[in-house]
């Protein structure tokens, strides 16, 4: 049994004094090794609580690095850490709150070639990632390397949190079979999200996994936490393992990890395609303004929402996306369109619909806005 040094008895001497979790607990937990994969808003609250606790080992999973536009929420990094890689950051904060951690940096983006070797090394995962191929994956691979899976999602003013892969609770592909079509959940760079929301479920998350380490009360397997967080309201959805689940049912007809990707409906280009529909479909920020100053007739739709056209505009029309559809009419399909966006998701969509009712001259602004204001108006505020 791994063994508590004064210091550390000192440390955790709140843990101690109560019964539920004494020495024994504290032991466990120091033994523990839990996996976080992604270091952002679910990962920040996380990984602080978890090296707080007493976790012994945690290991980080994160590629990228920190944004400006991260600070709101992934309360992990400060302003200094802005440029740095996101494990490094991440890192050093745990480190300052607890030296006894020990700190595994996986800066690799999660696939299938090697999420069962990272996964198989921890006791628990805890899943704060942001996209639907890789919740996917980190479902299949737990329970694939049979670890639990302590979930998370945040988008808006709402979020969810339950336990997955359990030995006898459902997995995620059971609460959620097929993924939704592409485009259809904005993610939070494109919907937004409540800067305190992430701490929220995060905290749930970090909670659910010590009380796994310990083998206490009654986890979230089986159930869904749902929060509204406008309303402060929590209400729960009673989940069933599915016996014809592909992945975890009686007879499974998922054996290893596939294309998540593919599985989720994204487009796979190869390089060659990719350059001729960028060149087809796209126009870059410099191709727009050289356009623009000499006088051509194009016509720049902006599909943000209103609140986003306040914040920065080029001066374009204003369509939303969700009412482009109804309001197609205004708009002369014969003219030259360039539609934009934030960074270019949403106009992509606007586009597909445009092309859909006939237009045929329809480019989508590669980018966005913020593409613009980092190559063409520096003063332009980003957001």
């Amino acid at each position: 049994m791994t063994t508590l040094s004064n210091d550390e008895i000192l440390r955790y001497s709140r843990h101690l004094i109560m019964p539920e979790v004494g020495i024994e607990g504290q032991q466990k937990l120091k033994a523990a090794k839990v996996l976080c994969v992604g270091t952002g808003g679910l990962g920040s609250p996380l990984a602080l609580y978890l090296s707080a606790a007493g976790v012994g080992t945690i290991g980080l999973v994160d590629f990228d690095v920190v944004d400006f536009t991260n600070l709101q929420r992934q309360i992990i990094h400060t302003t200094q850490d802005v440029g740095r890689p996101k494990l490094d950051s991440a890192a050093e904060k745990i480190s300052a709150i607890n030296p006894n951690v020990n700190i595994v940096k996986h800066e690799t983006r999660l696939t299938s070639a090697n999420a069962l070797e990272i996964i198989a090394q921890y006791d628990i995962v805890a899943d704060g990632t942001d996209n639907f191929p890789t919740r996917y994956l980190v479902n299949d691979a737990c329970v694939l390397t049979r670890r639990p899976n302590v979930y998370g999602s945040i988008f808006r003013f709402e979020g969810q949190a339950s336990v997955f892969a359990t030995s006898d609770g459902p997995c995620y592909r059971c609460a959620y079979p097929i993924p939704p079509p592409p485009g259809l959940v904005p993610s939070c760079a494109e919907g937004g999200v409540l800067g305190i929301l992430p701490g929220l479920i995060g905290v749930i998350q970090a909670t659910e996994v010590v009380k796994l380490v310990l083998g206490l009360g009654d986890s979230l397997a089986g159930r869904l936490l749902i929060l509204d967080a406008l309303a402060m309201r929590f209400r729960e959805l009673k989940l069933r393992k599915d016996p014809n689940c592909p992945i975890c049912g009686t007879n499974p007809s998922i054996t290893k990890l596939i294309d998540y990707d593919q599985f989720c409906g994204l487009p796979v280009f190869t390089a060659a395609t990719e350059q001729q529909m960028n060149s087809e479909q796209e126009m870059t920020v410099e191709e727009l303004k050289h356009r623009l100053d000499a006088h051509e007739d194009i016509f720049v739709l902006d599909v943000r929402e209103p609140h986003e056209y306040q914040i920065c505009n080029l001066g374009a029309s204003l369509i939303p996306l969700g009412q482009l559809r109804d309001r197609i009419s205004e708009l002369d399909p014969m003219k030259n369109y360039v539609a934009h966006c934030r960074s270019g998701k949403r106009s992509s969509e606007a586009c597909t619909i445009l092309r859909s009712a006939g237009f045929s001259k329809v480019r989508n602004l590669s980018g966005g806005i913020l593409a613009w204001a980092e190559k063409i108006d520096p003063s332009m505020p980003k957001y």
